[in-house]
């Protein structure tokens, strides 16, 4: 009763119902943004939707360390339940807990065998096994196509959603989606693209690619909180 008050009071089931539905299995999702306008926040709830469903989400950070990232995920929680007067949240975070597991990398030492080798350890141990692949802070440059590739096969060798942040820039070229064009070379391994743009005070969520690209979702990333609000 307490995951499905938190999930149904929650503004996210909009983005997720509209991002979800058009990532399939071993489809690619990007949240772009300027840096401290809130990717992680918005991938945290990402994540925490993605767990009130049931699955198993793995959090990748190329930045911050495991306690870090963890500290996003209690904060985000709290407030979350906080704002939406969801009472007895210890039991629920301990039952999320087992579904999420979180990975760090330093950026020079991510690389696509090496995510595979740690995945295989887990899942061969039967200790984690991800339905979502969260991917934070990996630099989208001329090295980034080879191994967008690899690792889009291997999402959809084993059926899982992978999204990732994306760091942009103020006075960087954007095709006519508004996507950047430093992106042309890989924007097609993407089946769904979130941009988050400040406009004076307020945050919003715009849908650049995917099925319903051209509706607007009317969502914005509250800049107190950085809650997702409609």
């Amino acid at each position: 009763m307490v995951k499905n008050d938190l999930i149904l009071r929650n503004p996210m089931r909009r983005l997720e119902q509209t991002a979800d539905s058009i990532l399939p299995q071993g489809g690619f999702g990007a949240v772009l943004a300027r840096a401290g306008v809130g990717k992680t926040a918005l991938m945290v709830q990402v994540a925490l939707n993605t767990l009130l469903s049931g699955q198993n989400v793995l959090h990748i950070s190329l930045n911050d360390p495991v306690n870090k990232v963890t500290l996003w995920y209690r904060e985000v929680f709290r407030r979350l339940a906080e704002t939406y007067d969801v009472h007895q949240i210890d039991r629920l975070w301990e039952d999320l807990l087992p579904h999420r597991f979180i990975m760090t990398f330093k950026v020079e030492g991510f690389s696509v065998p090496k995510l595979e080798e740690r995945l295989a350890d887990l899942t061969e141990q039967d200790i984690f096994k991800p339905q979502v692949v969260i991917i934070d802070g990996l630099p989208f440059d001329d090295t980034a196509v080879q191994s967008l590739s690899e690792l889009k096969a291997f999402a959809r060798s084993q059926g899982i959603k992978v999204w990732f942040t994306v760091l942009t820039h103020r006075h960087e070229t954007r095709n006519p989606s508004g996507i950047p064009t430093a992106l042309d070379s890989v924007v097609d391994l993407f089946d769904t693209v979130l941009a988050l743009h400040p406009e004076g005070k307020e945050i919003h969520i715009r849908l650049l690619k995917g099925e319903k690209a051209e509706d607007t979702l009317r969502l914005q990333l509250d800049p107190g909180t950085m809650l997702v609000t409609e």
